[in-house]
């Protein structure tokens, strides 16, 4: 098995670069979608990201059980895109889980994984210090995660401006 973490900002390209990436794997690919859609805009950014993906794609929704729809995604279908943990944490967050154990989980399921897997993550941590607690424990957590997950995985791509920059393992994932 092979993984991938696509770190970047809002709107760089990492989404995009993931699924193409994930693309390049033949046969039956999943997508696994941690967001809720609380508005109209939000809505509109899941349905254009539906759009883009053609009939070999099936989408699992998963707000807050990564770890249990990873697992079945990864053995119904050939690649599994999740995108992104950092909603998937903002959803830990606002249910006020176990974000260290729901954590320990994803790592033990894509342990499991004998499909190639691609997670897309924000990358929070570069800007000013937040000024209250709750973001401040928000840019912690998602830093903290991207960490853990950066560590278990062959390849870690960070996009800015649409341009990937490999930090670990160029090539390694079979998605070449």
């Amino acid at each position: 098995m092979t993984s991938l973490l696509v770190l970047g900002g809002a709107r760089s390209g990492k989404s995009r670069y993931a699924q193409a990436r994930i693309e390049t794997v033949p046969g039956r690919l999943a997508f696994i979608a941690t967001a809720h859609a609380f508005d109209a805009e939000m809505e509109e950014r899941i349905a254009r990201h539906q759009a883009d993906r053609d009939a070999r794609w099936t989408t699992y929704e998963a707000p807050l059980d990564l770890a249990g729809t990873l697992r079945r995604a990864s053995q119904e279908a050939d690649a599994v895109l999740v995108d992104c943990l950092t909603l998937w944490l903002s959803n830990l967050m606002l249910g006020d889980e176990d974000i260290a154990g729901r954590s320990v989980q994803l790592l033990d399921a894509l342990t499991g994984c004998t499909v190639p897997v691609a997670f897309v993550a924000n990358e929070v941590g570069m800007g000013i210090v937040p000024d209250n607690a709750l973001s401040r424990r928000f840019r912690d957590e998602a830093g903290r995660l991207n960490q853990r997950l950066a560590l278990e995985v062959n390849e870690v791509v960070f996009v800015a401006a649409g341009l990937p920059l490999a930090l670990k393992g160029a090539g390694k994932f079979a998605g070449g």
